[in-house]
C-alpha cells in the first residue's frame, strides 16, 4: 500500500473505501475499495476533501479481484455462455437461451478447494430459462497470486467443460391418453390442462393426441401410428398400476419398444415408464400427473428436450431429492424436489 496524489491516481487500486457525508442528506461509500480509480474521479474525490490516496500496489505476479474473476469466468464456462461486468470483485455468469445447466460437480469441487477462489453454481441438471444466473463467481481477497489463476486455468483445460448449457429442442411430440372410461366419454380427458400445457409451454408441438381404451392392440397401433407422423417424442398416460384393466405396458411393448426402466423413486410419479421406439423415446405417465402439479415428468421431460439419454443410473440418483413436498404454493424448480 502507498500514498500517491489524487491527481496521480488513475489506473491505481483503492486499498480501502472511502466515505462521502452530505450533511442531513446522505453518509456512505462514495468509492470502494478495489475501485480502479479514473479521470472522471478525480473532480469527485477532491469534492469530498481526498487530496492524497492510500493505493494498491500491485505486483507482476499479483491480480486484482476483478481481472481475477474474469479469468476465472472464462475458464470454468462453456463457449457461448454469457458474463456481467465484475462487480466489487464478482461476476455472473447467466444463460444465453433456455436449457439445461450441466455442471462437472468433480471439477467444481477442486475449483473450491483452491486457495482463495469460489465458484458458487446452481445445481447440475437445473432447467433454465433465457437471461437467468446460473454461476458466479470471485476471489476472496482483494487480489491474489497470478500462478494460483493459472492453475485454475490447468485444471480447466484438463476438463471438457465445467459449466455449460444444453439448449432445448422443439420436439413433435405425439400423445396417446389410455382408459376407457376417457375413450367412452364417462369422464373428461385431462391431458390438454395438464400434460399438453406443458409441451406447448416448453415450445414444442404437439402433431397428434389418440384416446384409446385399455386394450393392448389399441395402444399399440396408436404408438405405432404417431410414429409414422414423425413424432419426435411419444407420451401416453394412464395404464400403469397393477390393475387388471391396466395394459399400457403391454401395448408399448406390442408397439416395439424397448423399455428402458419402469418404476422410479420420485414420489409423485413411481409408476413412470422410459422405452425407445427406435431412436424415439416413448414417456408413459402414471396418472398421477392429472393430479400433481409437479411429479417425475418434469424431471425427465427437461432432459429429454435437451437431448439427453436417461440411463438406470441417472433414475436411481433422482431418489436423493425424490421426494416432492407438495407445497401450498408451488415455487419449483427452486426448490428441492429433483435437486
Amino acid at each position: 500500500m502507498k500514498k500517491i496524489r489524487v491527481e496521480d491516481a488513475v489506473g491505481t487500486i483503492l486499498a480501502h473505501d472511502l466515505t462521502r457525508i452530505l450533511r442531513g442528506k446522505f453518509k456512505g461509500v462514495a468509492f470502494h475499495k478495489g475501485h480502479i480509480v479514473q479521470k472522471k474521479d478525480i473532480p469527485e474525490l477532491l469534492k469530498i476533501g481526498k487530496h492524497y490516496l492510500y493505493v494498491l500496489d500491485l505486483g507482476k505476479d499479483q491480480l486484482h479481484e476483478d481481472d481475477a474473476a474474469i479469468r476465472i469466468a472464462r475458464a470454468i464456462s462453456a463457449k457461448g455462455l454469457v458474463f456481467s461486468e465484475p462487480r466489487e470483485g464478482k461476476i455472473n455468469i447467466t444463460t444465453p437461451f433456455a436449457g439445461l445447466v450441466k455442471i462437472n460437480v468433480d471439477a467444481l469441487f477442486r475449483v473450491n478447494k483452491m486457495e482463495s477462489i469460489i465458484v458458487a453454481t446452481l445445481k447440475n441438471n437445473f432447467p433454465c430459462k433465457k437471461g437467468e444466473i446460473i454461476a458466479a463467481t470471485r476471489i476472496i481477497p482483494l487480489t491474489i497470486a497470478t500462478k494460483n489463476i493459472e492453475v485454475l486455468e490447468a485444471l480447466a483445460k484438463e476438463q471438457e467443460t465445467i459449466i455449460s448449457l444444453k439448449p432445448y429442442k422443439s420436439l413433435k411430440v405425439g400423445a396417446v391418453v389410455t382408459g376407457s372410461e376417457v375413450y367412452n366419454g364417462l369422464i373428461e380427458d385431462d391431458f390438454d390442462p395438464s400434460v399438453g400445457n406443458k409441451i406447448t409451454q416448453a415450445g414444442c408441438r404437439l402433431t397428434k393426441k389418440i384416446i384409446v381404451p385399455d386394450d393392448v392392440a389399441a395402444i399399440s397401433k396408436a404408438i405405432q401410428e404417431l410414429k409414422r407422423l414423425g413424432s419426435e417424442l411419444i407420451i401416453t398416460t394412464g395404464g400403469l398400476s397393477v390393475d387388471p384393466d391396466d395394459v399400457t405396458r403391454q401395448g408399448v411393448i406390442a408397439a416395439g419398444a424397448d423399455i428402458t426402466f419402469y418404476g422410479t423413486p420420485v414420489l409423485p410419479g413411481a409408476m413412470l415408464m422410459l422405452s425407445m421406439l427406435d431412436h424415439v423415446p416413448v414417456i408413459s405417465l402414471p396418472a398421477c400427473v392429472f393430479y400433481y402439479q409437479q411429479t417425475v415428468f418434469d424431471l425427465i421431460f427437461p432432459r429429454i428436450l435437451a437431448g439427453e439419454i436417461i440411463t438406470e443410473d441417472d433414475i436411481a440418483a433422482m431418489g436423493h431429492g425424490g421426494l416432492c413436498m407438495n407445497c401450498e404454493v408451488c415455487h419449483y424448480p427452486v426448490c428441492s424436489f429433483g435437486r
